[in-house]
């Protein structure tokens, strides 16, 4: 009987429904996109990049960050191309596997760049709050362990998914209504009971969700009380301005994430829906190298300090 139902899911195939109900949008959505997937590249590989090029930066606070570059680029690169291919091409069909694979690439990144940001808030807790032990507390060992740990997470979570996703049976219109395959469109168009699907995929949101903001959340009120305690502005500001970037890529993350659970179930909302999606999955990959080189001193020396290395080796 699993034997007859994998049969059947593997001849099952999807449509995403995209932006198709636009037609006239088309072609500038496609250049749109194209652009923002060219950036997203090439700032998230130039971040890894310049971080393990340059002495400098090798430091807990890049590695992390070197891995979340990694993670945005891996996310945008199984999300996008599907989604430029959807706005030139007639045949938006995507087969259950190809829908099942992109949703399990795709869940892990975006569960492993939570669990990234939740690093990097405990990294930046310890610089502020225990400046004199971070190099003991923050050991090499301990960054790996906590990046292996994300890994290992988004991994077993993905594969949670993935086997109850596998367990689902589809006899009537396949259609997605969004441009990605994700958890709770593949389950509204099957005809199993949803039930325990939607109830995996509820509690283990809320866990990977609730746990990474309140390591978010703790670490910057210990922060903030230590940052107060400061008797000089100067040390003051310097505090802020290191957690600044860190704070502006959290905010965005995870008040995108909280709208679309936010978000009521409605015919009305789905455009909403499609947007939010789009910027969690597109735009902000591209905006967290950005931030991160735009108001990080030590990154922009870094960079210039490559290129000039560069352009005398080319005269040489």
């Amino acid at each position: 009987m699993f034997l007859n139902q994998e049969n059947q899911s593997a001849e099952v195939t999807f449509i995403l429904l995209g932006f198709s109900e636009y037609p006239e949008l088309q072609l500038p959505l496609f250049l749109v996109f194209l652009t923002v997937y060219t950036v997203t590249v090439l700032g998230n590989l130039g971040v890894v990049l310049t971080i393990k090029l340059s002495p400098r930066l090798h430091a807990p606070m890049y590695f992390f960050l070197s891995h979340l570059s990694f993670a945005d680029f891996c996310y945008s690169t199984v999300v996008t191309p599907k989604l430029l291919e959807n706005l030139v091409v007639e045949d938006r069909t995507v087969s259950f596997t190809g829908c099942i694979l992109q949703f399990f690439f795709a869940c892990m990144f975006v569960v492993t760049e939570t669990y990234m940001l939740a690093a990097m808030a405990y990294d930046r807790f310890v610089a502020v709050c225990s400046p004199l032990l971070y190099t003991a507390v923050m050991s090499q060992k301990r960054c790996s362990l906590l990046v292996a740990a994300s890994y290992s997470w988004s991994v077993a979570c993905s594969l949670t998914y993935t086997y109850f996703l596998s367990a689902l049976s589809f006899c009537g219109s396949n259609i997605i209504n969004n441009f990605v395959c994700e958890y709770s469109t593949i389950v509204a168009v099957s005809c199993s009971d949803p039930y325990i699907s939607q109830k995996v995929l509820l509690v283990s949101a809320t866990f990977n969700e609730v746990s990474s903001l309140v390591i978010i959340l703790t670490s910057y009120v210990f922060i903030f009380i230590t940052i107060l305690k400061m008797p000089s502005t100067g040390g003051r500001h310097k505090a802020f301005s290191t957690c600044a970037s860190h704070l502006t890529a959290i905010t965005i993350f995870h008040g995108t994430i909280l709208f679309l659970y936010c978000v009521p179930n409605s015919k009305s909302s789905w455009l909403m829906v499609k947007v939010a999606s789009v910027f969690y999955t597109v735009v902000i990959p591209m905006l967290n190298p950005l931030i991160y080189s735009l108001r990080n001193k030590d990154v922009k020396e870094s960079v210039k300090k490559l290129i000039n290395i560069k352009l005398f080796c080319e005269k040489v």
